[in-house]
Formats: C-alpha cells, structure tokens, sequence
C-alpha cells in the first residue's frame, strides 16, 4: 500500500513539475520572413517562410494555413503550400497572389492539432506583405501569449478595415 502511494505521489509530482517547467519556458510564437531568403535553396522563390518558436528557440511544430479572399463579392479560401526548410522551426509558403480580389494569408503553427499561434498576413494590391500581425492576449507574470483569429477579424481585413476597427489587440511582427 505504501509503495503504491509513495508511486502515485512520484508521478504526480512528476507531472505537476513537467507542466510547472513548460509554463517557466514561456508562450509559443510565429514569425513571418519576408522575402523569402533566395540563398536558402529550400526557400528560393518562395513567398514568404514562417518560423515558430516555444518561447526564444526555435521549434519544429505543425503548421498549416490558407489564402482567404474575396473575389468578385465572393469569400474564397484555398489551402497554401506549406513546406519544411531547411532548419527545424523554419517553413517555406509557395503561393502566388491571383489576378483578382483582395487577400489574407492566416497561417497557424501547433502541435497535435492545436494552434499554438496565428500569423495574419495582409497582401496588398500588388501582391506583396502590407503588414503581418500576430494576435495576443496577456497571460499571467507579464508574458503576452497568441491568441485564436475570429473571423470577423478576416472579414474586416478583407473589407478593407483596420484590425483595430474588428476589435483586434495585436502585437506586430514585422
């Protein structure tokens, strides 16, 4: 019975010091790169590369996104070419801007299915990086922490409205 207890209290502490530890290291981030580096060979002629981050190091995670326009009145969204670089923590986005419409790119890094954080990255007229926001919400002991996008951000930016017009509380990343 006591080594039973004395088992159950050694994986709780365990545990309670694993989660303590990863709350010490600090908040997930995403980082836009613009332009693509063209003397990286995984990244050349690219539109742009992300890399995330669990707090200042460079992690490997997930990351996926999509290209939300509207063309003609209509709300369009298609999947972006996402690829790893050559760096554990970097990733290289292919895409090319249509002819037509006004564009965001929302890219997402995670792990397991979870968004840890979300890059905004307004296109201008001409196709290139207007601006790149990651959305935050403060946490405790002074760290701010990314927070999820709603949609009527996206709506706004593909309206033609500021951020700060949806309601939006960022930190930009450029």
């Amino acid at each position: 019975m006591n080594r039973t207890l004395l088992r159950t209290f050694a994986l709780v502490t365990a545990l309670t010091l694993t989660a303590f530890s990863t709350a010490l290291a600090g908040p997930p981030w995403i980082a836009i790169e613009y332009p693509a580096n063209p003397f990286d060979r995984s990244s050349r002629d690219a539109f742009l590369t992300v890399r995330t981050y669990h707090h200042g190091d460079l992690m490997a995670k997930t990351v996926t996104g999509t290209a939300e326009g509207v063309v003609s009145g209509k709300r369009q969204s298609m999947p972006l070419d996402i690829r790893a670089g050559s760096q554990p923590g970097m990733y290289v986005v292919r895409w090319q801007r249509p002819a037509v419409g006004r564009w965001v790119l929302v890219i997402n890094s995670g792990m397991q299915g979870v968004t840890d954080a979300t890059a905004v990255v307004e296109i201008s007229p001409t196709g290139t990086v207007a601006s790149v926001t990651v959305p935050t919400r403060a946490i405790s002991d002074g760290w701010i922490s990314p927070r999820p996008v709603a949609a009527a951000e996206i709506d706004a930016l593909l309206q033609g409205r500021s951020l700060a017009s949806a309601g939006m509380q960022y930190r930009a990343n450029r």
